[in-house]
C-alpha cells in the first residue's frame, strides 16, 4: 500500500494540499489558538491532528470516514493559519478534503433535511426571510425540533427588521469621484440586518467613493464552500462572475466570510473553464475597511464618549489577514475607545453554518467569547461579518447582557453623522 500522498489521484487541488500537510512540522503553536482543541483537549481535535487524520485518508492507511468527525468538528477559523510559523495554509488542505469526502458522506434524514433547508434558504434573501419568519411563529415548537432545527431558530432575533428600502444600481460619490466601486449585498445580511449596507454606501460615498451594486447578483457561495459542496459554490459564483462589471477599482464587501470566499475563487475554479475569470475577479475583492484605510477619511466624532470591544471575525484577521484596517478606521474617531478582547485570537464560534451543524460545541465557544467580551467592560462590541454578530449577541444575551453589537461599518457611519452609537435602551 502507498504511503505518500499521490497529487494525481486527489484531484485539481492536489499541489496545494500535498504542500500543505509537508509543510506541517507538528510543533503545536496552533494549539493555543484552536477553539475546539481548548474546549475539548483532544489532540485529534486541534490542526495538527487534523492534518494527520486528512494525510492518512488521503494516503488510504485510514478510512476517510473514520476521520470525518473530527474534520467536521474543525470551525475553518483559521486562527492557525495565523500561529503557524512554518507557514502552512491549513484551508488549503481542508476545504478541498471536504469536498472529497462529501459524497461518501452517510447521512441521516434529518441531517439531509437540514442541509436542503440551509443550502436553499440562506443563499436567497427572500427565501430566507419567508423561513425566519415562519422560524418565529414556530418558536413554541423549538424544545420538540431535532437539535439542528432548534438551534437555527435560537439564532433568530425576536423581531426581524422591517424590509429596507432596496439598494440602488448607482450611489453617487460626495464630491468628485476617487474611486469607484461594486459591492456585494449579501444575503443573511440583507435580512437580519439591512442597515449594514446603507452604512456601507453611506461611508462610501462620504469618502468620495462612487458604489455600484449590480444587478443580478447573489450569494458569493462561501457557505456551500465551508459544507464542501463544490460545485454547488461555483454556481453561485458563476452568478456573479457575470453580473459584476470589470471597470471598477475594487468589488467591496462587507462581510468577512464573504470576502474570504471570493478571495479563494482561483481555488474554487481551479482547472475549470472559468479560472482566469475567477482569478481576476477574485483579485479585486476588498473588505471595506481594507478598501477604505487607503484613504484619507474625514474627521469622525461620536457625541459621547464610548469603550467599544473590537472582534476579530476569523475570516478576516485570519483568513484574509486584515487586523489593523479596521482599528486603524475606529481608532480615528474622537470620543471613542477600542479595547482589545482577551483571547481575542479565538473564534465566536459562528464560522458559516458551524453553529447549526455542532451547537453544543458552538454554544461553548460562543459562551467563551462572550464572557472575555464582558471583562472588557466595553459600552458596545463591533464586528465585521454578520455571522459574529448574530452569534455574540446571542451568548450575551443568554448570559443577561443587551450589550449592543454592531458591525464596524455601522460604528463608522454613525460617527460621520455625529449620531449616538446607541440608544439607552440598547445599552445594558
Amino acid at each position: 500500500m502507498q504511503h505518500t500522498i499521490s497529487i494525481d489521484q486527489i484531484g485539481p487541488n492536489g499541489v496545494e494540499m500535498a504542500r500543505a500537510v509537508e509543510q506541517c512540522v507538528h510543533c503545536g503553536f496552533c494549539l493555543s489558538t484552536c477553539p475546539t482543541y481548548l474546549t475539548l483537549g483532544e489532540e485529534m481535535d486541534s490542526p495538527r491532528g487534523r492534518i494527520v487524520l486528512m494525510k492518512s485518508a488521503l494516503e488510504g492507511t485510514l478510512p476517510l470516514l473514520d476521520s470525518l468527525p473530527f474534520v467536521d468538528r474543525c470551525l475553518g477559523c483559521m486562527a492557525c493559519v495565523t500561529a503557524c510559523p512554518s507557514g502552512v495554509q491549513y484551508g488549503n488542505l481542508l476545504i478541498p478534503f471536504r469536498v472529497r469526502a462529501e459524497p461518501l458522506r452517510p447521512r441521516t434524514l434529518t441531517e439531509r433535511v437540514g442541509r436542503t433547508l440551509v443550502h436553499e434558504t440562506l443563499p436567497y434573501p427572500a427565501r430566507f426571510r419567508v423561513a425566519a419568519t415562519a422560524g418565529r411563529l414556530a418558536e413554541l415548537l423549538r424544545p420538540h425540533l431535532p437539535e439542528p432545527f432548534s438551534a437555527m431558530l435560537g439564532l433568530l432575533p425576536d423581531h426581524l427588521p422591517r424590509d429596507a428600502e432596496p439598494l440602488p444600481y448607482l450611489y453617487p460619490a460626495a464630491g468628485k469621484p476617487k474611486a469607484r466601486v461594486a459591492l456585494l449585498a449579501g444575503c443573511v445580511q440583507q435580512v437580519l440586518a439591512p442597515d449594514i449596507n446603507w452604512a456601507t454606501l453611506r461611508v462610501l460615498a462620504r469618502q468620495g467613493i462612487e458604489v455600484v451594486v449590480p444587478h443580478g447578483q447573489g450569494c458569493c457561495g462561501s457557505l456551500m464552500m465551508h459544507d464542501g459542496d463544490d460545485e454547488g459554490a461555483r454556481r453561485l459564483a458563476r452568478v456573479n462572475l457575470r453580473a459584476f462589471p470589470t471597470d471598477v477599482d475594487a468589488i467591496v464587501t462587507n462581510a468577512a466570510g464573504c470576502g474570504s470566499g471570493m478571495k479563494e475563487y482561483g481555488l474554487l475554479f481551479q482547472d475549470e473553464p472559468d479560472e482566469e475569470q475567477a482569478r481576476a475577479f477574485a483579485g479585486k475583492v476588498r473588505d471595506v475597511t481594507e478598501f477604505l484605510v487607503g484613504f484619507e477619511m474625514a474627521p469622525a466624532s461620536l457625541p459621547d464618549p464610548v469603550r467599544l470591544a473590537y472582534h476579530d471575525a476569523c475570516h478576516l484577521a485570519h483568513a484574509q489577514g486584515i487586523v489593523g484596517a479596521p482599528r486603524k478606521l475606529l481608532g480615528a474617531v474622537s470620543n471613542l475607545t477600542v479595547l482589545e478582547i482577551p483571547e481575542g485570537e479565538l473564534c465566536c464560534g459562528s464560522a458559516g453554518t458551524y453553529n447549526v451543524e455542532q451547537p453544543e460545541l458552538a454554544a461553548k465557544i460562543g459562551e467563551r467569547k462572550a464572557k472575555n467580551i464582558l471583562r472588557t467592560g466595553a459600552d458596545a462590541v463591533a464586528a465585521g461579518n454578520i455571522g459574529c454578530i448574530v452569534q455574540i449577541r446571542t451568548h450575551l444575551a443568554r448570559l443577561g447582557s443587551s450589550l449592543p453589537v454592531l458591525h464596524t461599518i455601522e460604528v463608522l457611519d454613525r460617527a460621520y453623522r455625529n449620531a449616538p452609537l446607541f440608544t439607552t435602551n440598547e445599552h445594558r
